[in-house]
């Protein structure tokens, strides 16, 4: 299965320490060889890096790893193919436009059943399940709000009743970000961290690096990182329970659902 990782801040702050340890899963200490993405909200634009190839010995993200772009919001993914060729049109996280947003998602997991219909305003370009679902989402909140975006409150209400849907088809890890928050729905396995002063000494798993936060933070900056599994191993990390989504806004949680669902069947006309 692929890996997620996302950050949500209160004030513009790079990943590049995240990102980091994050990077070197992608065939240095792990097996997600298949690609690997990473976008960064700035404004109401988007600064994006793909690549079909490993993070872990590719100069594109040694590059991302260097160069320290701060952002509020920033979605991240390394692929182990499921459904869908290795390809750069089948690398997370996956843009569109809506409502004069870009939104990005990254998906990890492996949903069945899923159709695509002709005739939608939004189409996958690949051939994964994760690009299929994210069409079939936007194009629901657009039949839902056919005046325009509804506000974070109303939205989240609406990704809600919809992940319970895209849930029932199997495994579905995601973040979904249009640059204001940041939504995780964790199915199987999804951690988050907040750090806010007092800011701590953190250490990564997967690289040989450790850094001081008081160093490098302000005494009002609030961070939150989301990964598929911990990025450190001298922090508390929470796992979010399974059938949960969380809204995270400004650095912290704002809004939180439960979306467990029933046995899987198909979704009202798929139309993506």
């Amino acid at each position: 299965m692929c890996q997620l990782l996302g950050m949500n801040c209160n004030v513009p702050t790079d990943i590049v320490f995240s990102f980091s340890g994050f990077q070197a899963r992608g065939g240095l200490t792990d097996v997600h060889k298949d690609g690997w993405g990473i976008a960064f909200f700035e404004g109401k634009g988007v600064r994006q890096f793909l690549d079909p190839l490993p993070s872990a010995h590719y100069p594109v993200a040694e590059l991302v790893r260097n160069y320290p772009i701060k952002s509020k919001n920033v979605v991240a993914h390394i692929r182990k193919a499921t459904q869908g060729q290795i390809a750069l049109e089948n690398t997370h996280p996956f843009l569109r436009e809506l409502w004069g947003y870009y939104w990005m998602f990254a998906h990890n997991g492996n949903l069945v059943g899923i159709d695509v219909e002709k005739g939608s305003s939004f189409l996958p370009a690949g051939g994964t399940d994760s690009e299929k679902a994210f069409c079939w989402m936007l194009q629901e909140l657009r039949l839902r709000f056919p005046a325009g975006y509804p506000g974070p409150e109303g939205l989240f209400a609406a990704i809600s009743e919809l992940t319970v849907q895209i849930a029932g088809l199997g495994e579905c890890n995601f973040l979904l970000s249009n640059g204001e928050f940041l939504i995780a729905h964790a199915s199987t396995n999804l951690t988050y961290i907040i750090r806010q002063a007092p800011f701590p000494t953190a250490r990564l798993k997967d690289q040989d690096m450790t850094v001081d936060f008081s160093t490098v933070t302000g005494s009002h900056d609030r961070v939150a990182v989301i990964a598929t599994t911990p990025l450190t191993d001298n922090e508390t990390w929470i796992r979010m329970p399974p059938g949960t989504l969380s809204m995270f806004r400004e650095g912290a949680i704002e809004a939180q659902a439960v979306t467990k669902a029933g046995p899987a069947e198909k979704i009202r006309d798929l139309g993506c």
